[in-house]
C-alpha cells in the first residue's frame, strides 16, 4: 500500500487507491455576462410547448432585475425558494408533486439559481421526477437508477463547489446526507461572476471557507489521488488568494468562482473529512447553515489539521470575522446523541480523514467534546 508525506507535518497516512468513473458537468459557460446566454442554450432542450423549464430561484432574487431576466416561454414557471435553511427532503418530495399534478409532461429541464441550497434542490429534483419514492429513499451512494430530467445549474454565490458535485445534500427524516450519484451533476452550469455582488460579507466568508475545508480535507485525505490534488491544491491557493491576499472585488468574485469550481472537482474525485461529518451532525440537530456549521466545527479541528486551522484562524483575522458562540450551550443529552449519530455515520468522510480503522481512532466522547466547544 502506498503512502503520502502530509502536508501538515503529522505521519503520513496510508493511502487508498480510488477508481471511481465519475461524471463531469457536460458543458460550462464562464464569463462575466454569460447569464445572456441562457435562454440560447435552452432552447434546444425544450421538448414542446408542454413541457416546462422549472427555474428555482432564491427569494432574494424576487422582483429583482435577475428574475425579470429569464427567458420565459409557453408555460415555463419560476419558483422562489428561501435559502435561510439547509435543503430538505420534503421540500424535493414536494416539488415533485406540484409539477407532476400541474403538467401533463415531464418538464424540458430544471434550472437552479442561487447558492448551494438552490443548486442541491435542482439537482434532487432533476432526479427524482424520473425515479420512484421519496428522495429520502436515496440519500447515500449510487442508488439513483435512472436519468434525471435535463439540470441547469447558475451560482450566484461562490464556494460550496455545489455546481460542480456529483451531490445533492438534503436534511431528511433521520440524517443530512446527499443524494451521491452519477446522475446528479448537472448537465450545463454557466459561471457568472456579476452575479455574486451584493453578497454579504460574513455569508461571503462562511461559503468561502468550505470551499477551503473541502481543500484541506482533500488534500490530507486518504482517498488523495493526483486528480483531486491537482484541483484540490489550485483552489487551495485561491482561497489564500482572496482571503488573506489584497485585491479588487472583481477579482476576487472571479478567483473564489474558480475556487469553488476547483475545490468542488476536487473532492469529487476523493472525499472530504472530519469537519463535514461532524457539521452534518450539527446542521441537521441545530438547523445552522452548511457553511457556517462547516466554519464552527473546523474551528476546533487543530488536532486532524494543523496547518489548515491556523490559516483558517489567519482569514477570519484577516476579515473580521467573529464566530456566533453557545450554539450547543443549552443543548439536550437527546439532540447530542443524534448530533454525535448523524456525525458517526458519515463512513466515507470518516476514512477519507483517518483510514480504513477510523473506528479505532474517534467515538461518541469525540464528538461530545467538540460539540461542547460550539
Amino acid at each position: 500500500m502506498e503512502t503520502k508525506q502530509s502536508t501538515s507535518g503529522s505521519p503520513a497516512k496510508a493511502k487508498i487507491t480510488t477508481h471511481g468513473n465519475f461524471p463531469l458537468v457536460k458543458h460550462v459557460v464562464y464569463g462575466r455576462g454569460s447569464f445572456s446566454q441562457l435562454g440560447d442554450i435552452l432552447l434546444p432542450q425544450r421538448k414542446n410547448s408542454e413541457a416546462p423549464v422549472i427555474f428555482l430561484v432564491d427569494d432574494v432574487f424576487e422582483g429583482k432585475t435577475l428574475a425579470s431576466r429569464l427567458p420565459l416561454l409557453f408555460n415555463d414557471r419560476i419558483i422562489f425558494i428561501s435559502a435561510d435553511e439547509e435543503p430538505k427532503t420534503s421540500q424535493v418530495d414536494a416539488l415533485v408533486s406540484l409539477i407532476k399534478q400541474e403538467y401533463e409532461e415531464l418538464p424540458s429541464g430544471i434550472v437552479g439559481i442561487g447558492g448551494g441550497t438552490l443548486m442541491d434542490l435542482a439537482k434532487a429534483l432533476a432526479v427524482m421526477l424520473t425515479n420512484k419514492g421519496t428522495s429520502a429513499d436515496y440519500q447515500g451512494w449510487d442508488l439513483i437508477s435512472r436519468e434525471g430530467v435535463y439540470h441547469l445549474g447558475i451560482p450566484t454565490i461562490s464556494g460550496t463547489g455545489a455546481e460542480v458535485s456529483r451531490t445533492a445534500v438534503l436534511m431528511g427524516p433521520e440524517k443530512k446526507l446527499g443524494i451521491n450519484s452519477d446522475h446528479t451533476p448537472f448537465d450545463q452550469v454557466i459561471l457568472d461572476p456579476d452575479l455574486t455582488d451584493g453578497v454579504a460579507h460574513d455569508q461571503w466568508f462562511y461559503t468561502g471557507m468550505d470551499c477551503f475545508i473541502h481543500c484541506v480535507e482533500s488534500l490530507e485525505g486518504t482517498y488523495l489521488n493526483e486528480f483531486s490534488k491537482s484541483y484540490g491544491e489550485k483552489a487551495y491557493e485561491l482561497c489564500k488568494k482572496v482571503f488573506l491576499e489584497e485585491g479588487s472585488d472583481a477579482e476576487k468574485q472571479e478567483q473564489l468562482m474558480m475556487a469553488s469550481w476547483h475545490g468542488g472537482m476536487s473532492i469529487a474525485f476523493s472525499q472530504v473529512g472530519v469537519a463535514h461529518a461532524v457539521s452534518y451532525g450539527l446542521s441537521f440537530v441545530k438547523g445552522v447553515r452548511h457553511g457556517l456549521a462547516n466554519c464552527l466545527v473546523f474551528n476546533h479541528l487543530d488536532e486532524y489539521y494543523p496547518e489548515g486551522v491556523a490559516l483558517f484562524h489567519a482569514m477570519m483575522d484577516k476579515q473580521g470575522i467573529h464566530l456566533p458562540t453557545g450554539i450547543c450551550a443549552n443543548i439536550t443529552e437527546s439532540e447530542m446523541d443524534t448530533m454525535i449519530r448523524v456525525a458517526l455515520s458519515m463512513t466515507p468522510l470518516w476514512e477519507n480523514a483517518l483510514g480504513k480503522n477510523w473506528q479505532e481512532k474517534v467515538c461518541a466522547e469525540t464528538l461530545r467534546e467538540i460539540y461542547k466547544k460550539i
